[in-house]
């Protein structure tokens, strides 16, 4: 006998689907930030170098970032509450592969197939979420996703230290058994059930627009990591191929009776500009990750405690806010949040390339918590925006493309605000760089990113304008 699952309610969603939820947005961020910490030992485990083993945390991202939007249509399509429960399945599959991979091709397999089920995850979750908030709660419910992604992000690290240096490395995956366990029990009682099949003709699937957007997106990620250490011939043909893949892709969405992505939402401004400033604002984000340690550890002093403890404040302050910054959004409106957090974003990132280096620590801690209290200022108000012009048939694809420009965001930042600082640092090797060479690096790349995030607030000021007054 199939076991009965809750409608929505109309009113308010259950703590039961908020817990699922919440678990559904916590393991895919955990995911990505515990392995981070395991390179090392993962490399000396392996006896591999530092470039092979980072494709232990590349694959997973390729994974999320090109088949998010493919796999959000999908649900859309096919049904979300089947496929949010494959897509834990293969999250928590793919974590005891990894568990259990015996050499590192297996484990960067396995890591793709984690990959898939947590790419499922993300772009699913924010779908039923904007399906069971209410329209006077939709910012607090995005608010709470928002820090269940930053509680996963800053929990990685601690985590992770404590289980390489108890059990091993293998536990850092091993973990997610219990904890996927425990997300499908919820998703199995607690989401809505699938629509039944309406006597009009389902859409179909696009296959062929899904293969072109995910090897276009799959080319752009590689020529920006490449483009990392430096932007030689291969970054360039992977570029040219990303860009004649997105044309063939635009076209056939053009032409297509049931597209991947309607190009049509595109001309709603609103979300136009709310995906645009989403992907501006995570490239700077990227920019706190990249910057950072080399500015903290060669330009202050600090040791590595030290620099994982200023490092954590951004994730600490963004999990603090969210919740109160949902609530902001349904009391004073998305747009008016969206522009109180890219004011701040914009102030702090000013100040961190203003603060001198006399300042020492805090003058990098204080303007991060400005930054990252802007973002999660963003982050809700943004997902409520985006995700109230979704219809119903368009809400899990519109959330993966909302992730989509996040993913590409941050893999930009880590490409261009990375080479932004060796360039200003006059360095070539930043770990060997004077801290006077580091603090001008700082100075560049941070007032970069101020322009990028006043560019971000003109895009969705003007995304408003054109929308006119309704919308805000």
């Amino acid at each position: 006998m199939r076991t009965s699952v809750p409608s929505i309610s109309p009113s308010r969603p259950s703590v039961a689907l908020l817990a699922c939820l919440s678990m559904s947005m916590l393991l895919p961020a955990l995911g990505t930030s515990i392995a981070n910490v395991a390179l090392p030992a993962l490399a000396q485990a392996f006896d591999a170098s530092f470039q092979a083993v980072q494709w232990i945390v590349l694959a997973y991202l390729l994974a999320i970032t090109t088949l998010i939007v493919s796999v959000g249509r999908l649900g859309d399509l096919a049904g979300r509450r089947r496929l949010m429960l494959a897509g834990i399945g293969l999250f928590t599959a793919g974590s005891a592969l990894c568990g259990a991979a015996p050499w590192l091709g297996g484990l960067i397999a396995a890591r793709s197939v984690q990959g898939l089920g947590a790419a499922i995850m993300m772009a699913l979750t924010l779908a039923f979420a904007s399906e069971a908030a209410p329209k006077e709660k939709a910012g607090s419910v995005m608010g709470l996703m928002g820090t269940m992604s930053a509680i996963g992000t800053a929990l990685g690290p601690a985590l992770g230290g404590l289980l390489i240096a108890g059990p091993g490395w293998p536990s850092i995956f091993l973990i997610n058994l219990p904890l996927g366990g425990l997300a499908f029990g919820l998703a199995w009682f607690h989401l809505p059930p699938d629509s039944p099949p309406s006597a009009t003709p389902r859409a179909r699937f696009d296959s062929l627009g899904s293969l072109l957007l995910a090897a276009g997106i799959a080319a752009y990620a590689l020529a920006m990591t490449r483009a990392g250490s430096g932007f030689g011939w291969m970054s360039g043909v992977l570029l040219t191929i990303a860009v004649t893949l997105g044309a063939a892709f635009v076209r056939l969405q053009a032409r297509s009776a049931s597209p991947l992505i309607g190009l049509a939402l595109f001309r709603r401004p609103v979300l136009s500009a709310a995906v645009a400033a989403n992907g501006l604002v995570s490239t700077v984000m990227m920019t706190t990750l990249v910057v950072g340690p080399f500015y903290l550890a060669g330009g202050l002093g600090l040791d590595a405690a030290q620099v994982g403890l200023a490092m954590s404040c951004g994730p600490v302050v963004a999990a603090l806010v969210g919740v109160p910054a949902g609530r902001g959004v349904d009391r004073y409106g998305a747009q008016r949040v969206m522009g109180a957090g890219l004011i701040a974003m914009a102030a702090g990132a000013t100040g961190m390339a203003l603060a001198p280096a006399a300042f020492g620590a805090i003058g990098y801690v204080a303007p991060l918590v400005v930054i990252t209290a802007g973002y999660a200022l963003f982050q809700a108000a943004n997902s409520s925006a985006v995700m109230a012009e979704a219809g119903a048939s368009q809400r899990g694809a519109l959330s993966g493309l909302l992730n989509l420009s996040r993913n590409l965001g941050f893999i930009t930042g880590a490409s261009l605000m990375g080479a932004v600082f060796a360039w200003a640092s006059g360095a070539g090797d930043l770990r060997v760089a004077p801290p006077a060479a580091l603090a001008a690096g700082m100075r560049w790349t941070y007032g970069l990113a101020a322009v990028l995030l006043l560019l971000a607030l003109a895009i969705a000021a003007a995304g408003r304008t054109r929308s006119g007054p309704a919308t805000a």
